[in-house]
């Protein structure tokens, strides 16, 4: 537990620091691997049409490009009444791995794993009184079965559990419970705009005794208009639902966002980075948030699973 402190400037910018190095580290490490892209499942189109088409798919949740992404969150919170302003922040690390069923399915793998957690919360003993814990939190993984194009076109649509794993090292980077739930994404994704959502609802069923059953909602809106040059503008922004929470505006956090993405190649690496602002018209009267500044950094990985599922004998791992 921390003291009690002013984090309106000195303590937000130390975390701040931290955390940035650290995605600064991640996303050059990243990088390291440049080579081996030519080890790539596909051939790789080159030049202005080649950065839409990564583009496209680095936006497109159920594509078979494999990508690893570093999102920073600095979000702007409101403790209580007379307590002023506060920051949280965090840093998480997002990789996505599709692997094909067969020739017209895949399985989509995509975890969120909180690396660094900088939470806003009441004091122990002093709930009147904010403090911050620092730590690293609940690790949600989703798995989604996903039809191919070969079956349906541009449209996009997967399906498959979704669980959150009580791993936090504090009390207040996470809930403390094992959750299971629904993932579900329907959309639909052309030359020049991409349109869809992610729902995913958990319920808890075990963890810690002590702790409250838990009942959330995430869905997260995919909206974008591709733009030339690997560019693209759209939506930004996750609406959260705690179900368990009191009735009236402690129930919802909606943010109105936007934000702008640009694919990039270092070399053989394509990163895609993705800057993001958010406000918060609906959030919870006590630590709701109020503005988010997210910052987005995704590299290509080569395809480290090749083959199929449904044929063993096919299968290839690393970079083969």
């Amino acid at each position: 537990m921390t003291s009690r402190s002013d984090w309106g400037g000195t303590s937000m910018n130390r975390d701040n620091r931290v955390s940035m190095l650290v995605l600064l580290v991640l996303a050059i490490s990243a990088m390291a691997p440049a080579h081996a892209e030519e080890e790539a499942a596909e051939p790789e189109p080159t030049g202005a049409k080649g950065l839409n088409e990564l583009n496209k798919q680095l936006t497109n949740p159920v594509s078979s490009i494999w990508s690893i992404q570093f999102q920073q969150n600095n979000l702007r919170v409101s403790p209580s009444p007379g307590e002023g302003e506060r920051w949280s922040t965090n840093l998480l690390f997002q990789p996505v791995m599709p692997v094909a069923i067969n020739d017209d399915w895949n399985l989509i793998t995509r975890p969120v794993i909180p690396l660094f957690v900088s939470q806003a919360h009441p004091e122990v003993g002093d709930p009147s009184h904010p403090d911050r814990s620092t730590a690293f939190g609940d690790i949600t993984w989703l798995n989604l079965i996903s039809p191919g194009p070969k079956l349906t076109g541009n449209w996009l649509l997967g399906i498959g559990p979704s669980w959150i794993l009580p791993t936090a090292a504090s009390d207040f980077t996470g809930q403390g419970k094992y959750q299971v739930g629904p993932g579900v994404l329907a959309g639909y994704l052309s030359d020049k705009w991409i349109l869809g959502a992610l729902v995913q609802n958990w319920w808890s069923f075990a963890g810690e005794g002590g702790r409250a059953d838990t009942n959330g909602m995430n869905l997260q809106p995919i909206a974008s208009i591709f733009l030339p040059h690997g560019w693209n503008v759209g939506y930004s922004g996750n609406i959260l639902a705690n179900w368990d929470a009191e009735r009236g505006r402690n129930v919802w956090t909606v943010p109105v966002g936007a934000l702008v993405g640009k694919v990039h190649k270092f070399g053989k690496l394509p990163i895609k980075f993705t800057l993001g602002v958010q406000w918060f018209p609906i959030q919870p009267e006590e630590y709701g948030q109020d503005w988010n500044v997210q910052i987005q950094i995704t590299p290509v990985l080569p395809k480290l699973v090749k083959g199929n599922l449904a044929d063993p004998s096919s299968l290839q791992f690393g970079l083969h």
